[in-house]
């Protein structure tokens, strides 16, 4: 039985239709990516399955007690809690039973026998069961247990934490409460890519139902076993990552398509029909009068594919052969060196990703390329004819109240692309925003569309260098792919910072990585390269560490040591077990892996959802029992010797 199910969804914001008869269900440990375009209504969805709200018609199926948590896009704390206390928080319900358990217990033991004391007495054992079955007489321990899996200080104080560990914040509150189905709606937001590494292994080896919302491609081949698309008010559904979605997607794209040309074809030739002359008409069929009327309905009431944004860069003047040249740059902040002795050549045309941990410097080291910012040793050469365009990640350069029109074109109806003059309603329709909605503020934007303003507003003035400071976040997937055909094909320059990996792959033509402690280190090729060159490069590191290292003296071992550890011997019945056990360890991983190559797969879900689930819980359980059987093997051995 699924966990969650809705049928025949209808949920409208004015005249557009987010769910139309939209049909839906999560079984026990999927993991559903859900995607669409934005203001598709996906975050509402999201907050239908966490009873945040309700859809205007529709059936809702759930489990009964089933626990679900919501952990929004941008999680809110008290600055001045401890992460103990904002963690434990989840668990309020649990806290509030037990404190009136406690009530009851000392009010029971100072009531005579009598109805008041039976009351009492009735209302501690049903107080009594809540706790067991909630497991809240420990909930301490599970607070502690949750921070220790997370890797969080339970008396660090959350408004001293950044954005990235905030997030690992409330992901600890949501599973601190050991929930049925967790739902996360943007959860790489503020993650750097160990974060997204550390969560992508977290939410596989989870036993909960799992629905996300993300446009993180390398994301959603990660941990995804089906995706939910919700296309024009319908929910679609594909078994399999992202990469098996986009397969099926443009096939059924292209039935769809063939089918709808087909109809068309049909309705053209029956309008026809019906206009012809009064010999025509007396052989008129009353039935496909009829039909044709239905046809008319039906091509009305049909919503086309949404069309993608039409993207243009203003080409400026071609800046230097030599865009930036540094020297043994460093720059301090305190005793803090964000960038030590860092040396690279930037060429007009290359097309560079800066990658790192958040803090890590990937920002004034960009202005230090751009000739913004002053090293403190070294030297910054910055090249001839620069025309820079500036894409910042806070939407700092947008102004919430004024309206789009003038956000684009300050005091003017037009834009000027590459030579040629573009009404500001026809430049704003190319990024998908409506005529008119052109004399709205700013801040009835949501952040994917202030995002496609904020690249509508920097592609409309001509620039040499473009600087895009995570310029993926909140994008939808179309958009995204089209912004990349656009920087691959752009004849400047492109200084990139993102942590969407599919993105940089697509894009960059080289990486320049933190390696700690302020070096930097330049790589040829896009992430993925960087990660295998980086990955080599530490494993030959490890290699020649040995080499280097001088041999130290093995410490004399007295007789009397050496008797002590000859008196020790295995048995009979040890010596066969410690034999043994490197075959079991061996059989343990085979069947994790076969299990968790059916688990990422995805296609068990759909065909058998018990099995899916019966899956999920062996894989949990085989880490336990390799666990024990490499604790014994390590114990047997240190023993033999």
């Amino acid at each position: 039985m699924s966990l969650y199910t809705i049928t025949g969804a209808q949920l409208a914001f004015g005249h557009v239709a987010l769910l139309d008869h939209a049909d839906f269900s999560l079984e026990a440990g999927e993991r559903v990516g859900l995607i669409g375009r934005n203001g598709a209504g996906k975050s509402s969805l999201l907050k239908i399955v966490a009873e945040l709200a309700r859809p205007d018609d529709g059936l809702i199926t759930r489990q009964q007690d089933l626990v679900t948590v919501y952990v929004p896009q941008e999680p809110e704390f008290d600055g001045d809690v401890t992460v103990f206390d904002a963690v434990a928080a989840g668990l309020t319900h649990a806290g509030a039973l037990l404190d009136e358990y406690n009530a009851v217990a000392h009010e029971l033991a100072e009531t005579p026998e009598g109805a008041q004391h039976d009351a009492l007495l009735a209302r501690m054992n049903t107080l009594q069961s809540s706790l067991d079955a909630t497991d809240a007489w420990n909930w301490r321990t599970r607070v502690a247990t949750t921070l220790a899996q997370i890797g969080l200080d339970g008396d660090a104080r959350v408004g001293s934490l950044s954005g990235g560990m905030q997030k690992r914040v409330a992901l600890a509150r949501a599973l601190v409460v050991q929930p049925d189905v967790l739902l996360l709606d943007e959860p790489t937001n503020h993650l750097d890519f160990d974060g997204i590494r550390w969560l992508e292994e977290l939410l596989v080896s989870q036993r909960a139902g799992l629905l996300f919302i993300t446009h993180d491609r390398a994301f959603l081949d990660r941990v995804a076993t089906r995706i939910v698309e919700l296309d024009r008010g319908r929910l679609l559904s594909y078994p399999g990552n992202f990469s098996a979605y986009q397969t099926r997607k443009a096939q059924q794209l292209e039935v769809e398509r063939v089918e709808n040309e087909k109809f068309d074809k049909l309705l053209a030739q029956e309008e026809v029909w019906i206009r012809k002359g009064v010999e025509a008409r007396r052989t008129r069929s009353v039935g496909r009068i009829a039909r044709l009327v239905q046809m008319r309905n039906d091509r009305a009431e049909r919503r086309n594919v949404q069309g993608n944004v039409k993207l243009d860069v203003g080409q400026g003047e071609k800046s230097g052969k030599i865009v930036a040249e540094l020297t043994d740059v460093t720059k301090r902040y305190g005793e803090r060196t964000v960038v030590d002795r860092f040396s690279t050549t930037v060429m007009r045309g290359d097309k560079i990703g800066f990658v790192g941990p958040n803090g890590a410097g990937k920002t004034p080291l960009l202005k230090l390329i751009l000739g913004e910012l002053q090293p403190d040793d070294g030297k910054v050469r910055v090249g001839t004819n620069l025309q820079v365009a500036y894409f910042d990640q806070m939407r700092a350069q947008l102004d919430l109240d004024k309206s789009l029109a003038d956000t684009i074109s300050p005091g003017s109806d037009w834009v000027e692309i590459n030579g040629q003059k573009k009404h500001v309603m026809s430049y704003l329709g190319d990024f998908l925003c409506a005529p008119e909605r052109a004399r709205s503020p700013v801040k009835s934007l949501s952040g994917g569309e202030r995002n496609r303003l904020l690249l509508a507003r920097l592609f409309a003035r001509p620039a040499n260098v473009l600087v895009l400071d995570e310029p993926t976040n909140d994008l939808d997937i179309p958009t995204l792919e089209l912004l990349e055909e656009l920087l691959t094909d752009y004849d400047g320059t492109v200084l990139l910072v993102s942590h969407d990996r599919a993105f940089l792959d697509n894009v960059v033509t080289s990486v320049i990585a933190s390696e700690g402690a302020g070096k930097w280190r330049e790589y040829v090729g896009g992430f993925t390269d960087w990660q295998i060159q980086r990955d080599r490069s530490e494993q030959i590191a490890q290699q020649d560490a040995p080499k280097e290292q001088p041999k130290e003296a093995a410490p004399k071992e007295s007789a009397a040591g050496r008797n002590a550890q000859r008196t020790v011997k295995l048995s009979f019945k040890e010596q066969r077990e410690l034999e043994a056990l490197p075959e079991q360890i061996a059989a343990l991983e085979a069947e994790q892996k076969a299990i968790g190559a059916q688990i990422e797969d995805g296609s068990i879900f759909v065909k058998d959802a018990q099995e899916g689930a019966r899956l999920t819980e062996r894989y949990a359980a085989i880490d336990e029992e390799l666990l024990v059987a490499l604790e014994r093997w390590d114990e047997l051995e240190s023993k033999r010797k």
